[in-house]
């Protein structure tokens, strides 16, 4: 039975929950995701080549990678909290700003200023959320903050599919501007600023060895390439497909549906079985999903793919970070973010490289089983990342 917690305590608990969702909403949800449905729409409209909008979502990944990789040097939690209210700023900017101009070089600045915006919720607000579950002694899972992500999805699905017949591409822009406002309120007022000393202590965890840490983020790598195809392409896939011409905002809804409960699924199925077992479980429900939008053009097998991608690409970020920051709890953002420079590498990369391949073959489908392959070698280095773990704690008996 879980012990009663303290009202207050409680309440605050769930303020910082809402102030991370939110985050995740306005930075990856409305600055990252919106760009997927209203791709269709900007190539209608605009211009946009299949090339350029997989070289656009190339440079978001690019400004998500710079994040990581500046969360990564960064050991003061002061500052990281600085840098979490700056990515809201950049992300409130950064999307009205899409709508004010057709101008390619333009788009990509402001999509990597979008990227570097979503670190704030991705990253750096996942270890302010889970720095002060540790430090206040409450379970250290982060279900419920990647529900956010799910959220994220199905507001921005919403919100396009509600504009469509109304307003052109670069008007969209301009209203999701105003409407990231209402998320990036509570984002902005309800994080605490972190405590630099404080009652509780942060637990004491030997470290994993430098090879555990290699094959983990080989796998994230992997996984970064399944999730980045999919959520790049997949409003585009399914409305090039003539008997599914429409379902583009459904399918994307759908995804986001999906995604809202399977963070608690996954945090269930972790104290069910364990963390390593879930987290494979859940890569190889991925890749069936990508290898069924792949292998069929049909609405069922379309729909039953959306919903397990959905189940998955949220669970499998959750149960990553939630496990390196369990691992090293000491600066568990730090540590995400060394874990998600490999995976912000493959968001820069595929990406660029799918949209160019469907560019020359005329068809997202071999991007597809790429990924869906790439997913099944991070199942790969998932497994080799377990052994070394368990050979690790077997060391001092030997």
């Amino acid at each position: 039975m879980t012990p009663a917690i303290d009202p207050a305590l409680a309440a605050q608990r769930r303020r910082v929950l809402a102030a991370g969702v939110c985050g995740l909403i306005l930075t990856v949800g409305l600055g990252r995701f919106a760009y997927t449905p209203l791709l269709p729409l900007m190539r209608e409209q605009a211009g946009l080549s299949h090339a350029a909008g997989g070289w656009l979502a190339a440079f978001n990944y690019l400004g998500y990678l710079s994040g990581a990789l500046l969360a990564a040097s960064i050991s003061d939690v002061a500052l990281k909290y600085r840098l979490y209210r700056w990515g809201l700023l950049l992300a409130i900017v950064s999307l009205p700003a899409m709508g004010l101009t057709d101008h390619f070089a333009i788009w990509a600045l402001l999509r990597y200023l979008s990227g570097l915006g979503s670190t704030a919720g991705l990253l750096l607000a996942s270890g302010l959320v889970l720095n002060w579950l540790i430090r206040h002694q409450l379970r250290a899972e982060l279900g419920a903050h990647f529900a956010g992500l799910g959220l994220g999805v199905v507001v921005s699905g919403l919100a396009v599919g509600a504009m469509l017949p109304r307003l052109d591409w670069s008007a969209q822009w301009l209203v999701l501007g105003v409407l990231g406002l209402g998320f990036f309120l509570p984002a902005w007022c309800w994080m605490p600023a972190p405590q630099l000393a404080g009652t509780s202590s942060t637990p004491t965890v030997t470290p994993p060895s430098s090879r555990w840490m290699r094959y983990f983020m080989a796998a994230y790598f992997c996984a970064g390439v399944g999730y980045v195809v999919s959520a790049t392409f997949i409003v585009a896939i399914v409305e090039n497909h003539p008997a599914l011409a429409g379902w583009g905002s459904g399918i994307w809804m759908l995804i986001g549906l999906a995604a809202v409960p399977s963070c608690f699924v996954w945090d269930r199925l972790t104290r069910e079985l364990g963390q390593m077992p879930a987290i494979l479980l859940a890569y190889a429900v991925q890749a069936l999903a990508i290898a069924l939008q792949a292998f069929s053009d049909g609405l069922w097998l379309n729909l039953l793919s959306a919903l397990l991608y959905g189940v998955t690409f949220v669970g499998i970020v959750s149960l990553a970070l939630s496990i390196v920051g369990r691992t090293l709890p000491a600066n568990p953002a730090k540590a995400m973010a060394r874990l998600t420079l490999s995976y912000g590498v493959a968001q820069i990369a595929a990406p660029a490289l799918a949209g160019t391949l469907a560019q020359l073959t005329g068809s997202y489908r071999g991007a597809l089983w790429v990924a869906a392959g790439m997913v099944g070698v991070g199942m790969g280095f998932l497994w080799a990342m377990w052994q070394c773990e368990r050979q690790d704690r077997a060391a001092p008996l030997r």
